[in-house]
């Protein structure tokens, strides 16, 4: 299996790619600050999936 290629995505696709990419590190900080002042497990985990896919991102694994 080859490794993922973005850009050989579907142009409506590859768009809502970048489109979440940007957007992730904003809501990002706002769960984080939401998460600090009204801890639920709910917001935990958001927090730690937004984490997790502004990592992935960073690193090029999507």
């Amino acid at each position: 299996m080859g490794k993922f290629y973005r850009f050989k995505l579907p142009p409506w696709l590859r768009h809502w790619i970048f489109v979440i990419e940007r957007c992730t590190l904003p809501i990002m900080i706002y769960q984080c600050a939401r998460t600090l002042f009204i801890p639920t497990t709910l917001d935990v985990f958001l927090l730690g999936l937004l984490v997790g896919l502004f990592f992935a991102f960073y690193l090029g694994w999507i």
